[in-house]
């Protein structure tokens, strides 16, 4: 189980080492699922594993559970089983929680796309705060 406090991974230096800057994305990419997905359900979301067994790439799709009281996040590839817990991502940038102010905008409308494309979704810096919540929201499904 990978442990670990988001506050560690922010503001690194720029001579970070490349696996350290990878692990650092992939907890954000996490933080931003989990925390726009509801709290307290385990849900299997479009992020994909980042293992490599038999240097080759996982296929797995990582589950999440939120828990905010206290705030924690944590997530385990639903094929190889690696896993980990999250603490130190409320209030970050990377945290999209709605506020009570903050209009709900899920009309229930469900949109098929490649993993590919969910993807490249999540990689667009532009996007606003609503879009963004939509887009870290999307779910693993088991289409043909």
């Amino acid at each position: 189980m990978f442990v670990s406090d988001l506050q560690h991974f922010l503001d690194m230096p720029d001579d970070a080492p490349g696996p350290a800057r990878r692990m650092a994305e992939h907890l954000t990419m996490i933080v931003r699922a989990a925390s726009a997905g509801d709290t307290g359900l385990a849900w299997a979301s479009a992020l994909t594993c980042i293992r490599r067994p038999n240097h080759r790439a996982c296929p797995g799709n990582l589950v999440l559970r939120r828990v905010d009281i206290p705030s924690s996040i944590e997530w385990q590839c639903a094929d190889c089983g690696d896993d980990g817990v999250i603490s130190g991502w409320d209030h970050t940038p990377f945290d999209l929680r709605r506020s009570d102010t903050q209009q709900t905008t899920d009309s229930g409308v469900d949109v098929t796309v490649s993993p590919e494309v969910a993807s490249t979704l999540r990689s667009l810096t532009l996007l606003d705060t609503i879009s963004e919540h939509i887009v870290f929201r999307a779910r693993a499904s088991a289409c043909d």
